[in-house]
């Protein structure tokens, strides 16, 4: 097993409180923005990665999964760069940020899976990402699929920021009408979609089908400007979209997580045994942290989700009472 660091920087870091009110905005809109969720010292250093990765100071052949003879113009692949956690230990430290994940556990915890890593590089005149849903992509049972949007650059409107659709969360996931993707197929009056989350220098998106559902049920789609720092967060229901990149001299960078609660089963990425286990507990197979940063992966610890942290619960006796008892030992430690 590795063996966590023990004078590690993150065993540092100052908690993040979580209220009441965050919670509800959380569950009422579907998406939440923390000010200053991510410190000014470590913002630093994503940015400063950020800059060794264009300017090809970091050896990109494993993170884009090139064979080693492949010369690499770095502006012509870190676009998007997926799953650099299990290449690069900086990647893993910021997939488990300890204070992502305060706002994370109270969201969908107690118990945390960390799933995926993504950096995005959006260049002057780049591309958007047209509407999409994350768990169309990223399928977790029961649904608990959360992003997490670091933003490394100041976002807004004009460099190609986050648009998001307030209350669609409330919305089941669309499906394909062929191709990669989940949904609800279950609801038998379910639309199929098609075009959905491409990349486009059209920001009408005309061929996602998806859009004319979002535009013809909700009222507003707004722009989420962030400064460096800030987090996003939204459920894997959400739809939202992002636009080109109108500026000329303005980079929009960001790193985008995805976490769901650890008891969740998925087969995507490899299935639960290929992610960490940052914080609480589960009963399913889980990925230890390949660079030691530390987590629950490490050391797991019984959640409030265990049977063991509930001394007594109303249960009907045998004669068909209803009673405190002391529910059965069950342990979920690996």
């Amino acid at each position: 097993m590795i063996a966590p660091a023990p004078n590690h920087a993150w065993t540092e870091i100052p908690k993040f409180d979580v209220t009441v009110e965050t919670y509800r905005f959380f569950r009422r809109e579907g998406y939440l923005v923390v000010r200053g969720l991510v410190l000014p010292e470590h913002v630093r250093e994503l940015s400063d990665h950020c800059d060794d990765i264009l300017n090809g100071r970091v050896d990109l052949h494993e993170m884009v999964h090139l064979p080693k003879t492949t010369v690499i113009n770095p502006q012509d692949y870190v676009h998007r760069i997926h799953q650099g956690h299990q290449k690069h230990e900086l990647w893993e430290r910021y997939l488990l940020y300890p204070r992502v994940l305060d706002v994370i556990q109270a969201l969908v915890g107690p118990d945390v899976m960390a799933m995926q890593t993504m950096l995005f590089t959006k260049a002057p005149g780049s591309n958007g990402q047209g509407f999409h849903q994350d768990s169309y992509y990223i399928p977790t049972f029961p649904d608990s699929l959360i992003g997490a949007w670091i933003a490394i650059d100041p976002a807004d409107t004009d460099n190609g920021c986050l648009w998001v659709t307030p209350g669609s969360h409330a919305e089941p996931i669309y499906p394909p009408v062929n191709g990669y993707g989940y949904g609800d197929i279950q609801l038998t009056d379910i639309d199929y979609v098609s075009g959905v989350g491409g990349h486009s220098n059209d920001d009408d998106d005309p061929n996602n089908t998806l859009k004319p559902i979002a535009k013809s049920r909700y009222a507003e789609e707004i722009p989420v400007v962030v400064e460096p720092g800030d987090v996003i967060f939204f459920g894997g229901h959400l739809l939202h979209r992002s636009l080109r990149n109108r500026t000329t001299d303005r980079y929009r960078r960001s790193m985008v997580n995805h976490y769901g609660n650890a008891r969740s089963y998925t087969a995507w990425g490899g299935g639960n045994a290929q992610h960490i286990l940052a914080r609480g507990n589960t009963h399913l197979p889980f990925a230890l942290p390949r660079f030691g940063t530390p987590c629950a992966a490490l050391d797991p610890q019984p959640s409030v989700s265990d049977t063991g942290f509930v001394p007594e619960m109303m249960m009907a006796t045998p004669g068909g009472v209803m009673m405190p008892q002391v529910p059965a030992e069950d342990d979920h430690s690996h």
